[in-house]
């Protein structure tokens, strides 16, 4: 069974080392709000069209995280496994580039290799992650479609924005898209919520 671990922002490698953009975080902070997002709008009996998240939950375990996305998606593990196997081989033809740079040095050539070999796991780790964001993603999308929901709100922060502005992106360019509008508001309480509309 593949595993979502965290692992750190995203890593820029060459001969001179590596670097960490802190810019670019792991997709595995933004799996665990979308797994709660799922998590909420498809337990729920009431049928409800517009969902306001606004309280604290108790963060889901990453085993039960893998749990609910095999749920959605039976063969999920395969189709990552297949992913997983096409980033190994991207990984492979970075090497062959290094390999054939005309303008490095043996000794460059060499060190920006070695940093490809030793930071492998990381960026596998991190494109597994992404992997299984998106597909989270999807099976939100695809409940929002079914069920005709039109709204969700969630509390105004940096994580929860990144997953509704995704989840809007998934929305526009599905094979039947819908419109969809993005908007921070108050809530009765003058709280900043950021609401996706879906129309």
């Amino acid at each position: 069974m593949l595993k979502i671990k965290y692992m750190g922002p995203r890593a820029e490698i060459s001969q001179h080392g590596v670097n960490y953009k802190k810019s670019r975080e792991d997709k595995y902070v933004y799996l665990l709000v979308a797994a709660e997002i799922l998590n909420l709008i498809d337990n729920d009996d009431s049928k409800e069209k517009s969902y306001r998240y606004l309280k604290e939950a108790k963060p889901l375990t990453e085993n039960q995280i893998h749990d609910i996305l095999q749920h959605y998606e039976s063969q999920l593990e395969q189709k990552v496994e297949e992913k997983e196997k096409k980033y190994e081989l991207k990984i492979q033809k970075e090497i062959e580039q290094v390999e054939a740079k005309t303008y490095l040095t043996e000794i460059g050539k060499e060190v920006w290799i070695k940093n490809l070999k030793l930071m492998e796991a990381y960026r596998i780790q991190r494109a597994i992650n992404k992997i299984y964001y998106m597909h989270c993603i999807n099976d939100i999308k695809n409940i929002i479609l079914k069920e005709e929901i039109k709204e969700i709100a969630m509390p105004f922060n940096e994580r929860f924005a990144h997953v509704l502005h995704t989840l809007q992106g998934a929305l526009e360019t599905d094979k039947h898209p819908v419109g969809t509008k993005l908007a921070v508001e108050t809530d009765k309480d003058d709280n900043l919520i950021v609401i996706l509309y879906v129309t």
